[in-house]
């Protein structure tokens, strides 16, 4: 080994020595000696390497103190935190779906620091079962007889048949075998529950004699699964659900409805075409209406079951309930997030994801136009150019409907659109934008205003 390495690597500190620093006694303040000491090891371990390699010639010291740094933000800082959303994509599942409300997430202060009343009843004492305390506000807007909340819809749709169905046989169209988010398919879900699947009709045509054909003694169910993240278009057939409803309780069979997204509101006052609510699921003659808290709602993850109260109790006592029921948080978000849905004014003005959909083309180009201000400013490298966009809804909500908005296109020279949208998402910021043909595409329409100056900062940081 040449005698420069050598050199090189007798000047390293030892961790003790490290440890006596001035800088390392800052970072004992904030955390504890074992994280830390450990930190400077794989520092020390790592400029060893380079040493060995000649890929260093600096300081020994000052690089450990470097590396070590990073190393102690990388596993003390949060892994899962605030971003912000530039690729128009609105309830974006990784990064987290809906935004909630402002005022639902400030009024949470007050009972995550103290204890709450989530499984009491406040006028008699009693102990009270948690999803109760907030059946008031769901039967309210949905016109259901009861209602109950597990953590998510897979978790909804399993108990449902594990404990209305099993192990008798459900009757699906075969149009409705649907896949979600993670390669979790409805076949197999259904048969962890117990029940039977019998496939009635075909891929994109199913008729009122199939369901009628199918039914045996053996039957417990039709579920109806409504095709929120895909589209079957052309030459198609489905058969309503009140005349599914009709057929269920002339055989005595239960209608289940899985609507997937679950809208409150016609999303038509939003520029949107009409998707069944859930309220036209129970006025439809459903039994049961299952659906997602975090998309259309826009609240935290969960599933919602409403219907008939005598089926709503049966879910309620299955031994699987425990095992997916929701914590204090998420009732507490979805309660809070449920009121803005009595006020329709209220809901496009608080809610982000109305307020995303409601803002118009004017005021997207506007936000688009001081975005390209502020990064000229930032940034004078940085070429940007406002072009007119696509968004959507996402998280398999209206698939097939795009959303017209503007989006700044933004390319920096020797600067690979990867390597600018890497830079923007390790950035203080952590910016998410897409790629194609080689820039980067920054949709205005999944930002607010107090976030263009954080944007702009953060590419006058990275661009060399």
């Amino acid at each position: 080994m040449p005698d420069q390495k050598q050199e090189l690597l007798r000047s390293l500190p030892s961790v003790t020595d490290l440890l006596k620093s001035q800088v390392v006694a800052g970072w004992l303040t904030r955390h504890p000696l074992p994280l830390v000491t450990d930190c400077l090891r794989r520092a020390l371990d790592q400029v060893r390497r380079q040493i060995r390699d000649g890929a260093t010639d600096g300081a020994p010291t000052d690089s450990v103190l470097a590396l070590a740094e990073r190393q102690l933000l990388c596993v003390t800082e949060p892994h899962v935190r605030e971003a912000i959303n530039a690729t128009g994509i609105i309830l974006h599942t990784g990064l987290g779906r809906a935004v909630l409300p402002a005022g639902v997430v400030d009024s949470l202060s007050p009972e995550l620091k103290g204890y709450c009343s989530l499984a009491v009843d406040r006028e008699t004492g009693e102990r009270a079962e948690r999803d109760e305390l907030i059946e008031y506000i769901l039967t309210e807007l949905t016109g259901a007889e009861a209602a109950t909340v597990v953590n998510n819809n897979a978790a909804a749709t399993l108990l449902v048949l594990a404990a209305l169905a099993a192990p008798k046989e459900v009757i699906v169209s075969r149009g409705q075998l649907i896949e979600i988010g993670g390669s979790f398919r409805l076949p197999e879900v259904m048969a962890q529950s117990g029940a039977r699947l019998v496939e009635v009709g075909s891929t994109n045509r199913t008729h009122l004699k199939d369901y009628q054909k199918a039914v045996t003694e053996n039957t417990a169910a039709i579920l109806r699964v409504h095709p929120s993240n895909y589209r079957i278009v052309g030459f198609t057939s489905e058969v309503p659900l009140r005349e599914l409803s009709e057929l269920c309780h002339e055989r005595n069979l239960t209608m289940i409805d899985d609507l997937g997204a679950g809208a409150l509101v016609d999303l038509k006052a939003f520029g949107l075409p009409h998707e069944p609510t859930v309220r036209e699921s129970i006025e439809a003659g459903a039994d049961l209406v299952l659906f997602s808290g975090d998309k259309l709602i826009g609240a935290g993850q969960c599933g919602i079951m409403v219907g008939k109260k005598s089926l709503i109790e049966i879910l309620r006592k299955h031994p699987l309930m425990r095992a997916v029921r929701v914590d204090k948080t998420c009732l507490m978000v979805l309660e809070r997030t449920l009121h803005l849905f009595r006020d329709p004014g209220r809901l496009a003005r608080e809610h982000p994801t109305y307020r995303m959909l409601s803002t118009s083309l004017a005021d997207l180009k506007v936000r688009a136009d001081k975005l390209a201000h502020l990064i000229a400013a930032a940034a004078p490298q940085a070429t940007t150019g406002i072009h007119s966009s696509q968004s959507f809804l996402g998280s398999g909500s209206l698939p097939t409907e795009a959303i017209a908005s503007f989006e700044l296109i933004v390319s920096v020279p020797h600067l690979s659109a990867a390597a600018l949208a890497r830079r923007l998402r390790l950035d203080e910021a952590c910016v998410f934008g897409r790629i194609q043909d080689d820039s980067v595409h920054l949709d205005v329409r999944t930002l607010t205003d107090e976030q263009l100056p954080r944007i702009a900062s953060a590419l006058g940081r990275i661009v060399p």
